[in-house]
């Protein structure tokens, strides 16, 4: 645990240190988001968090690579290249992003690019484990499961990145929640042997947001953008497929068999929110004749706006749901099915009068959103 830990920090550590520089190179690169109809900033904000976010994740991996406990995990190096390989070109295709402002087609096939990468690295989705059965493919259908998991993964998080502190506190919460998931499972396994590859990888990507947060907080002086926003929905897909290939469900003890058998369900759990936003927004613009990718201000964090919350407790609201649903499937791995539903039905309660109880103020339309709120970056 120290091991992961020590991890994290050199990733937050470094990422703090190096996000000034990036804000540098967004001002003199002219990568600034500017006052568009669908925002409801005031002020032009930088946009590169993504490159200091990447160096930050690349350190930690460098620094994991001379730990001796962690000499299992790099005894084959192809995962990890195709870990980093794939997000540094993520990485590189959001910076030309938050400069050129590219097409949406040019940017899809740039994803398409970075999760074949992964996949021709050996990282692949080709088993899923569903009840008592684990579902095996070709190697075709488990390259395109792998190319399409990753894509939808960087979009969700691209759509939900629009108030300062959202997309990085999500995937720093649900983050969490996966790191402790994928730790408990390796130790259930039996193994002495606690190295894992998907736990490392996780480890980076929380410290990475953390390190990253205290400039993004509202008012943010600085955006993830593009490169940022789909560097971590990269990286939290390509640890749930190595959850995936690492764990011997056979070897599972009873006690977290059941979680064993679900563990493409925890990313989607930290994802929820995010993939809930993209599909109603898919939906949404299709049934109005519009382009998928055809901005408006209609996104989750729009509507909590609306009911009257304040940008500080709207991002809140998000990490509270995040939070509950996220670790109510990593509590899987620790306690009974039956005490974990009752725990997250609680914390539903919770976050549904946090949602929609007292504390919000006025309701408004999307389109009465204050000139204080934060930026919307996301499509």
């Amino acid at each position: 645990m120290r091991v992961y830990l020590l991890v994290a920090v050199v990733a937050a550590v470094v990422t703090y240190l190096t996000t000034p520089l990036a804000r540098w190179c967004a001002l003199r690169w002219g990568a600034i988001t500017a006052v568009r109809d669908r925002d409801v900033h005031a002020v032009p904000t930088p946009r590169l968090g993504g490159m200091a976010m990447f160096v930050g994740l690349l350190v930690a991996l460098l620094i994991g690579s001379r730990v001796p406990f962690l000499e299992p995990v790099y005894a084959n190096p192809r995962p990890i290249f195709g870990i980093v390989g794939g997000a540094a070109i993520v990485c590189a295709l959001g910076v030309a992003d938050d400069i050129w402002d590219l097409d949406w087609l040019t940017k899809l096939m740039g994803q398409i690019l970075a999760a074949g990468f992964l996949a021709w690295q050996g990282v692949l989705l080709y088993q899923l484990p569903v009840a008592e059965n684990v579902i095996s493919g070709s190697s075709r259908s488990a390259v395109f499961l792998t190319v399409v998991s990753v894509v939808v993964a960087m979009n969700a998080v691209n759509f939900v990145d629009g108030l300062d502190g959202l997309a990085a506190g999500v995937l720093a919460i649900g983050g969490a929640a996966f790191f402790v998931y994928a730790y408990l499972l390796t130790i259930g396994t039996g193994r002495d042997d606690y190295s894992n590859l998907a736990t490392l990888v996780v480890a980076a990507l929380v410290g990475v947001c953390v390190g990253f947060l205290p400039h993004n907080f509202y008012p943010a002086r600085i955006f993830m953008g593009d490169s940022g926003s789909m560097l971590l929905g990269f990286v939290i897909a390509a640890a749930a497929i190595v959850v995936t290939g690492q764990i011997d469900f056979a070897a599972v003890v009873d006690r977290v068999r059941f979680p064993a058998y679900v563990p493409i369900l925890l990313p989607v759990a930290v994802l929820v929110l995010p993939l809930l936003d993209m599909g109603l927004a898919i939906v949404r613009r299709l049934l109005n004749g519009k382009s998928p990718f055809h901005p408006d201000r209609l996104h989750l964090h729009h509507r909590l706006l609306a009911l009257g919350h304040s940008h500080r407790r709207a991002v809140a609201i998000m990490y509270v749901w995040t939070g509950v649903l996220a670790f109510g499937v990593a509590a899987l791995a620790a306690l009974s099915t039956t005490t974990v539903l009752v725990l997250t039905g609680i914390g539903v309660v919770i976050a549904t009068i946090l949602t929609f109880g007292p504390l919000r103020g006025s309701r408004r339309t999307p389109d009465d959103v204050p000139d204080d709120a934060p930026t919307v970056v996301g499509s």
